[in-house]
């Protein structure tokens, strides 16, 4: 049975068995509406359901359409949803494997300082040029790239990776290979952008907080979906190449968005207190004088 509130179904009674696949009974219902919108509600009602445990780590979620169906949302709320839990490191998608729940981390993916809100805005609208030109990009390398490009990308990859293990520079690896699949489109303009934009395409080359955090964890994980877009360009999959690289830039918009936004209200709490601090010193002042 089917417990509801204001309407709207919730969660089953009994929680999801844990087992490689969540089952039907953990997708039961709508998300919750609020004024953030339906994807928000998705990701309040999953993450909630990571959380507790009716999903569990390891387990995968269903399909993209099942989930449609069972919340009775669209694809791309879905998407933007699944963006967001994997942003907040609950889930991890593997393209062409499915979307597998994590073990929750507390504190978030990492903290923004207050004094950096300006650069993480501008680096949000570099990272949205960069979804729009790569996705692209990767879509054309993997129709048209050569195996001497292909190469190069490995290259530029398994260094990333043994800089990660020996804690030396990643970001020049990782601009390499981006400006490699934008070299392999054969259209020269992509790579012009890339080459004026420099490594600063990089968010972790403008944000502290990405380089001081527990960075082992977040580069692999970064390797990771670098791994699923050169997987797909190699074996000349378009689609899918197209798809890993919106998920990596996304994932990377999103883990800076929430920190963000963190960093905004703490910085919004702070100048409250120090309005208030101030307004208490003023009406004591005013007190005095009038006492004289």
């Amino acid at each position: 049975m089917v417990q509801t509130t204001a309407g709207n179904p919730l969660v089953p009674d009994a929680p999801a068995k844990a087992g490689p696949a969540a089952g039907p009974a953990a997708f039961v219902g709508r998300p919750r509406q609020r004024a953030r919108g339906l994807a928000h509600g998705l990701v309040e009602d999953l993450g909630d359901k990571i959380r507790s445990q009716s999903l569990r780590p390891g387990d995968k979620l269903p399909t993209e359409s099942a989930i449609m169906q069972a919340y009775g949302v669209s694809r791309t709320v879905v998407r933007e949803a699944l963006s967001k839990l994997q942003a907040g490191g609950l889930v991890e998608t593997l393209h062409g494997v499915g979307t597998f729940v994590l073990q929750p981390r507390p504190g978030g993916v990492f903290r923004l300082d207050p004094g950096e809100i300006a650069a993480s805005v501008d680096v949000l609208a570099v990272l949205e040029l960069r979804i729009s030109l790569e996705t692209e990009s990767a879509g054309l390398a993997a129709s048209r790239r050569t195996e001497e490009q292909l190469v190069a990308m490995r290259q530029a990859l398994d260094d990333f990776e043994h800089n990660v293990t020996i804690a030396g520079d990643t970001v020049a690896p990782d601009f390499r290979f981006h400006l490699q699949i934008a070299q392999s489109t054969g259209n020269p303009y992509f790579a012009d952008i890339m080459r004026h934009l420099g490594t600063t395409i990089i968010p972790r080359t403008r944000i502290s907080a990405i380089r001081i955090q527990d960075g082992g964890a977040y580069l692999s994980r970064v390797n990771r979906e670098h791994e699923e877009i050169y997987a797909a360009i190699a074996r000349r999959d378009p689609e899918s190449a197209r798809a890993a690289m919106r998920i990596h830039l996304t994932n990377s918009r999103e883990r800076l968005r929430i920190a963000q936004e963190a960093a905004q209200q703490q910085k919004a709490k702070a100048d409250g207190g120090a309005g208030a601090g101030a307004a208490g010193k003023g009406g004591g002042a005013g007190a005095a004088s009038s006492d004289n």
